[in-house]
């Protein structure tokens, strides 16, 4: 999807009643993707806000943020409570949900940078939408769009000068996207009277991504799609199992790491998957030092490259969990 695509006001008609009920259906679905169930700018759960045009769901305390920069900028609906035009739902559903919007408008974070979260103050959230949308400040340069504000002239012109450099100081690139399919659990711990309400966190330096939460099972299956983007300097995928609870603090029930580079490496040493067969390109080697069950093979399948581990959680009595992850490198 071209930035111009993401940028672009919205247009048409509404459809007849049928259509209508169908597109929004859509965009519902779009909400139910764990990716999108947090907030694109503070990561507070549950968002029922978009910016229709950037493509992204937010929380009430960001979407005001949001309104004030204008709508050339961030055209702010509600999920619920607006009528949405059969092209704003058609953008919502193209762009794709929170991670791969972020992986654009967040492709150059400032390496430590800390993003807003669900009680920063409105301060810290204006500071961050403005640098994110309207300044364009962590997107990778080529890509920025000329402000049309006085006032950003000679940022956007400075920003110009470094549009073909990879490398800026304090800033970090993006080489891929991992996507995480989270598979399920066995035997996980009790952290309730006799069962728990498991979900998993996925964390790779500030960006999270959460399951759904699965009430009543040490045994659950989740088969969901979490996509993280990679940065250049990356360190381990850390994975945490939470028990859901309503009145208290979320408690764990388990966590693991797991190494990238096995899958990274072979990949970018095998070239584009696309022209292989389905072979094995690598492993990750079971170990005292790691949390794997057993050895874990990377491989090429269908033109992708994968790699399926189940993890023995750490920090608890008992528990194992199985992802399939999914390599994505990025031509920048």
């Amino acid at each position: 999807t071209s930035l111009q695509g993401l940028a672009a006001e919205m247009s048409g008609g509404h459809g007849d009643a049928g259509m209508a009920s169908g597109k929004m259906a859509k965009l519902k679905e779009l909400l139910q993707k764990s990716e999108n169930r947090i907030c694109a700018d503070c990561s507070a759960p549950d968002p029922n806000w978009a910016s229709a045009n950037i493509g992204v769901f937010i929380c009430v305390k960001c979407s005001g943020v949001h309104r004030s920069v204008g709508t050339h900028i961030s055209k702010v609906m509600s999920v619920t409570l607006d009528k949405w035009s059969d092209d704003e739902i058609d953008s919502m559903v193209e762009v794709g949900g929170n991670s791969q919007a972020n992986a654009i408008y967040e492709a150059f974070l400032p390496e430590g940078y800390r993003k807003p979260h669900p009680d920063s103050a409105q301060e810290e959230r204006q500071k961050f939408i403005k640098s994110k949308y309207e300044l364009q400040e962590f997107l990778e340069p080529s890509l920025r769009i000329v402000s049309n504000h006085p006032s950003d002239a000679g940022k956007q012109a400075s920003n110009s000068h470094s549009a073909s450099s990879k490398s800026e100081i304090g800033m970090v690139e993006f080489i891929g996207i991992l996507n995480v399919k989270v598979i399920g659990g066995t035997k996980l711990a009790i952290r309730d009277m006799s069962s728990s309400d498991p979900y998993v966190v996925l964390t790779l330096g500030q960006q999270k991504a959460q399951t759904s939460v699965i009430k009543g099972n040490l045994n659950p299956v989740w088969n969901e799609e979490l996509k993280l983007s990679v940065p250049q300097k990356y360190g381990p995928l850390k994975l945490q199992v939470l028990d859901h609870d309503m009145v208290s603090k979320d408690d764990l029930m388990g966590e693991a790491e797991i190494d990238l580079q096995p899958m990274i490496n072979a990949a970018a040493s095998f070239g584009d998957p696309e022209l292989l067969g389905d072979i094995q390109i690598g492993r990750w080697l079971k170990s005292g030092d790691n949390a794997l069950t057993a050895d874990s093979a990377v491989m090429v399948t269908g033109g992708k490259v994968k790699q399926e581990v189940t993890l023995k959680l750490q920090h608890t009595e008992s528990g194992e969990v199985t992802v399939e992850m999914e390599w994505m490198a990025l031509n920048i």
